[in-house]
């Protein structure tokens, strides 16, 4: 089947192809097929293990690029060996679309057109997922991801879960944790990590139960994403977040990061001061190794500025750590006794807190707290102070 010459043309020029991964989907896979190659020749198809007739049909398609299985080895093999295949056939990016027919390729001009206008991005056909034949286990599937994605990233997106994609290839990650359906969820939380835009675009979509066959495992496969996205979290929250955060406070300074977020905050006086409170409460208290998780998932719970909160946590930082540990220490003794009372010098051990530990996890909570309300009652009045003065001018 001829494709269109000027589509075809401006997708060669952009060195773009289409990776179709399949398996089992012999119903509609040369419908999907016969659908692309009429806006283009470049098209890889990878056949993950199939089973059934594929191989036959796929015969019939000797001038398209082919990958096959000898096993089944899950989506996300078939999708990262297609990327191995068109950078090695030197394409710059790539569109993946699923064999199940539920994707129109008719839409690939409008992968194009957005690409053209957003640059290097990864884009995501957003289904409509109020269609009457979308199940309503993949509807409830997408919310999930969706909201995951935007806890790791801080990225809202409509659809994360859609299979019809455009990858700048260049840009994602080269090494991957995952090879089942749970792949699609990381590239795209890793890409954004890496700074890349991720996007949606509106697409079509047909689910037709006569002839759409999915091969999500509810059970396995939603153990399997749980699984990523409990290592994910951990990895933003750990790593990602506190790495951007020191990013973007290098980039502008301490000056201008406190002027942008806490002065200059579209946030109420009270949500900043009690954000600035949680993070000083956080950083005190005895959670070492667990402050940056634990400050900004009650930054979300309680709705407060997560910039905020998670920068007065740092409070803690090495300079002032003897003194943060003297000091609960120091306020414990009032309410556990101990027989060796210590002193802030070079000859305090931490074989000497651990003797005293229960006096520092007392002391450190009570010290927490009279810091929070310090800093949260001394911010707002600050601010409430430099406010009117603004007004006033």
């Amino acid at each position: 089947m001829e494709s269109n010459f000027y589509e075809d043309k401006s997708i060669k020029e952009a060195k773009i192809c289409v990776i179709v991964p399949t398996y089992n989907n012999h119903k509609t896979l040369k419908r999907v097929l016969d659908s692309i190659l009429v806006h283009t020749s470049d098209v890889i198809v990878v056949n993950d293990g199939s089973t059934d007739t594929t191989f036959q049909i796929l015969e019939k398609y000797q001038n398209v690029v082919q990958i096959h299985h000898h096993k089944n080895s899950g989506k996300g093999t078939a999708i990262r060996n297609g990327f191995k295949k068109a950078i090695e056939l030197n394409y710059n990016y790539a569109i993946t679309i699923d064999s199940d027919g539920q994707h129109f390729a008719s839409d690939i001009p409008g992968f194009i057109e957005a690409l053209k206008n957003e640059g290097d991005v990864l884009l995501i056909g957003s289904r409509n997922m109020t269609h009457e034949n979308v199940p309503k286990k993949s509807s409830f599937g997408n919310k999930f991801s969706n909201f995951w994605f935007w806890f790791e990233t801080g990225n809202k997106l409509e659809d994360t879960q859609s299979g019809f994609r455009l990858y700048p290839l260049d840009k994602i990650p080269s090494r991957y944790f995952t090879n089942k359906f749970e792949f699609e969820i990381e590239v795209i939380v890793r890409a954004a990590w890496n700074n890349v835009p991720v996007k949606n675009i509106p697409i079509q979509v047909l689910y037709d139960p006569s002839e759409r066959v999915s091969h999500f495992r509810p059970f396995k496969d939603f153990t399997r994403i749980s699984i990523l996205n409990t290592v994910l979290v951990t990895i933003a929250l750990f790593y990602i977040k506190p790495r951007h955060f020191f990013q973007k406070l290098k980039k502008k300074g301490i000056k201008k990061f406190f002027l942008e977020n806490v002065l200059e905050s579209n946030d109420s006086n009270a949500r900043k001061a009690t954000s600035i409170a949680l993070g000083v409460f956080i950083g005190i208290s005895p959670f070492w190794g667990f402050q940056t998780i634990i400050v900004i998932a009650l930054a979300v719970l309680f709705k407060l500025n997560k910039a905020i909160a998670f920068a007065f946590s740092n409070i803690s930082f090495p300079p002032l750590i003897p003194f943060v540990i003297y000091g609960s220490l120091k306020i414990g003794s009032y309410f556990i006794i101990s027989d060796k009372p210590l002193l802030l010098n070079t000859e305090m051990t931490f074989a000497d807190i651990q003797k005293n530990i229960s006096q520092y996890l007392v002391g450190s909570f009570v010290l927490a707290t009279l810091m929070a309300l310090l800093f949260g009652t001394t911010s707002y009045l600050l601010l409430t102070f430099v406010n009117n003065f603004k007004h006033k001018k």
